[in-house]
């Protein structure tokens, strides 16, 4: 990735307008602190960066300096984080140690509004959104459509057909963060990396099925463009849950930071 790739380009204004008010409101009403609002506005950037592959937006004089800033922050972040030679093989992880898929009962943004957080996350991350009331969400996405950031894909979603290819990913999965440290968490701090929507994201099922619980060291996103903000987010949320890294995916994690200024 060179200055002039997708992933460091700027993103509508509209869009980003959109996301910031979403933010502001669930952010003021959740009393985040200063360093988990500062985390947000990555998953934001995360959000609406649909410029993937070899498409993008706009022309390489718009590349955004705040996003290249956002590289560099992550890149020093990284430098501090402690690094494992290898990710370590517990053998233990069991996906309830982080509590109810998709719970509304937690503190991190999102949390306690009458929603699921699968449903948050498809209402910042979909377009042209046709909302309804479910049994967990009374303005649930019931159709919308976007663009993969892991593919490059453009899919469109309806709950009553084909729901599952639009899937919400762990950035840093729940299994990886799981050996990097989450296993000596209470119950409490796991429910709420789990339900954070700065470590969540709306991709195409296949990507998410063919990602598992893998780190970056064994795999990133097919779409190249992406690399730098999935850097960014995998760096920041790791840095604020006080997780380790594996060695190499701190290589592959600092190159792409790198390649993104």
């Amino acid at each position: 990735m060179v200055l002039h790739d997708a992933a460091c380009r700027s993103p509508t204004l509209r869009r980003l307008r959109m996301r910031v008010r979403w933010i502001s409101w669930n952010g003021a009403a959740s009393g985040w602190s200063a360093r988990q609002w500062w985390l947000l506005v990555f998953a934001v950037v995360t959000a609406i960066v649909v410029a993937v592959g070899s498409g993008g937006f706009g022309s390489p004089s718009e590349v955004d300096p705040r996003v290249q800033a956002m590289a560099r922050e992550a890149l020093a972040h990284l430098a501090s984080i402690p690094v494992y030679p290898q990710r370590p093989d517990r053998d233990d992880y069991d996906r309830s140690a982080f509590g109810a898929a998709w719970t509304d009962a937690v503190a991190v943004t999102g949390g306690g509004n009458g929603c699921d957080t699968r449903n948050d996350i498809l209402a910042r991350d979909l377009q042209d959104i046709r909302a309804g009331p479910v049994s967990s969400c009374p303005k649930a996405v019931l159709e919308g459509e976007f663009r993969s950031p892991y593919s490059g894909e453009f899919l469109v979603f309806r709950r009553d057909r084909g729901a599952s290819s639009v899937q919400i990913d762990h950035i840093v999965p729940l299994a990886y963060a799981w050996d990097m440290g989450a296993w000596s968490w209470e119950l409490r701090r796991r429910l709420d990396f789990a339900n954070d929507p700065a470590n969540l994201v709306a991709v195409d099922g296949a990507s998410n099925q063919d990602k598992s619980d893998a780190e970056p060291g064994r795999w990133m996103p097919r779409a190249r463009g992406f690399w730098c903000q999935y850097a960014i987010q995998f760096v920041m949320v790791s840095a604020t849950y006080g997780l380790t890294i594996d060695a190499r995916s701190r290589e592959v994690l600092a190159d792409a930071l790198r390649r993104g200024f």
